[in-house]
């Protein structure tokens, strides 16, 4: 049994508990493994995908907090708590960093004091509001996060769940309240390199959810970032996304494309 999930939820299998259980975690219940099994069982490739998209959070915050020197963070679509959650990677590097995450899932939603430990000098809030309603959003994160000073805007594996073209209307909205110097990061799941898996992957969850989701080309995802600058290496697999250096030869690729942008 997991630790502190509502006990309601234990019949119906859940998207930020099944990503919980592909990135290693407990608290998720035998009916969001037996989902999350099905499916890997289609797409074996999907746990990889988790964990390189958590570490490109982890790198992409690194360096925002570190050598652009950003000290405000908007994550929308949040997920459940893990290791290196963006408020633990930016305090690390700036205790004064201040961090508003976002999700409307009552799972989540539970565990939000795990989200809002805070450095003494930043601050941690949290915001049960939907990607659907930015307006909403950029309200309740005012209340945080100073809007005339640079922001990054968080946006993993999360428009993926805004199938049709108002994806792009809502980031719009959010990107045109983030004043010049802020940054978006944002990736998804694309089918570049393993189409059929990647296709039955999406069927398999859709069949099972009640939170959709769409594969994005790489060429798609790259218009969430009009008009913003691509920092090197640009939109590319997560996994290759200012890698670690770790031997000569590159990680390999994975059907999650991500890249980060700033505002001129």
């Amino acid at each position: 049994m997991p630790h502190d999930l509502p006990p309601q939820g234990s019949t119906v299998p859940h998207s930020a508990r099944i990503w919980n259980y592909w990135l290693g975690g407990k608290d998720c219940y035998e009916i969001d493994q037996r989902v999350g099994d099905e499916i890997r069982r289609v797409n074996p490739e999907i746990v990889q995908v988790a964990r390189a998209q958590r570490a490109f959070l982890s790198r992409a915050v690194t360096h925002l907090a570190g050598e652009a020197g950003v000290r405000q963070f908007l994550d929308v679509g949040t997920g459940l708590p893990t290791l290196d959650n963006t408020h633990d990677v930016a305090q690390r590097l700036a205790p004064e960093a201040r961090i508003v995450y976002v999700d409307h899932d009552p799972v989540v939603l539970a565990h939000a004091a795990a989200l809002l430990t805070s450095t003494a000098e930043g601050a941690t809030d949290y915001l049960d509001a939907d990607l659907r309603d930015p307006d909403t959003i950029l309200e309740g994160a005012a209340k945080t996060l100073d809007f005339s000073r640079p922001v990054a805007l968080m946006l993993l594996g999360i428009v993926a769940h805004l199938p049709d073209a108002r994806a792009h209307a809502v980031v719009e909205r959010l990107k045109s309240a983030l004043p010049a110097g802020s940054y978006l990061v944002l990736c998804d799941s694309t089918e570049e390199y393993s189409p059929a898996a990647m296709r039955a992957m999406v069927e398999e969850w859709n069949r099972t959810s009640d939170n959709p989701r769409v594969n994005r080309s790489p060429e798609q995802l790259g218009a969430f970032f009009s008009e913003f600058e691509v920092l090197e290496p640009g939109l590319v697999p997560v996994s290759r996304w200012r890698p670690a250096p770790e031997g000569a030869q590159p990680p390999p690729v994975v059907s999650s494309f991500g890249g980060v942008a700033r505002k001129p």
